[in-house]
């Protein structure tokens, strides 16, 4: 795949080794990095991802699954933002590769963007998706999956179904899994931003965690 290969020496001309062991580092040494800094990455990927020079569309699970079998982190943050640009053409059957890139190679880092920038959208062209997707992933007992139900309506503004919402947090509370409590938080204290008064409501009508609690509140304070 030239394409890949391309973006591998690329990648490998810029590498920085010393600040690839800071970035592992702060990864709690999960993952490995070539040593890019953002605006590194972001200049090497414009080519790659420029519109005239894209891949036809039947080649993106190829190239995603390719990009999430490597070891550098770099590779995958490439791969959501090439998913991105395909959201237009976006199929039902697409939901299976989204949740492929959810459940390997996990973190904060790839599922808060996979969340919101991908099944976001991807709802909003299948809705009649979300009903069962949703529950699938709450039953699925994959912390990751169960992140990304709470955040993939993080962008919706004041088009977020708080009545989704509040039956997806009401069956997670009691966890004592951070990134849920987190997740929790946020996409509260998000919406608070457009609708603060239901917030504050549900907030203290919830037994939420002190974590959840705070996180929503931090903007109301």
């Amino acid at each position: 795949m030239e394409y890949l290969d391309t973006l591998t020496s690329e990648f490998e001309n810029a590498a920085n080794p010393t600040k690839a062991i800071d970035q592992k580092r702060y990864m709690r040494d999960q993952f490995e990095y070539y040593g890019l800094t953002s605006p590194q990455r972001r200049e090497i990927l414009k080519p790659f991802l420029a519109k005239a020079f894209l891949p036809p569309k039947k080649d993106l699970q190829k190239i995603v699954k390719t990009c999430w079998k490597k070891p550098q982190r770099e590779y995958y943050y490439f791969a959501q933002e090439l998913t991105q640009k395909y959201i237009k053409q976006f199929e039902k059957s697409d939901i299976e590769l989204l949740e492929h890139m959810i459940v390997n190679k996990s973190w904060w880092d790839t599922i808060d963007f996979i969340a919101s920038n991908l099944v976001g959208p991807y709802f909003k062209k299948f809705p009649e998706q979300i009903e069962p997707t949703v529950e699938k992933w709450l039953d699925s007992k994959n912390i990751w999956l169960q992140r990304s139900t709470l955040l993939f309506q993080l962008k919706y503004k004041d088009k977020l179904d708080v009545a989704l919402l509040e039956n997806i947090i009401s069956r997670l509370l009691g966890t004592k899994e951070f990134f849920i409590n987190k997740a929790i938080g946020w996409i509260l204290r998000s919406h608070s931003r457009v609708n603060a008064d239901w917030v504050v409501d549900f907030v203290e009508r919830t037994e939420l965690s002190n974590l959840s609690r705070r996180e929503a509140l931090k903007l109301l304070r």
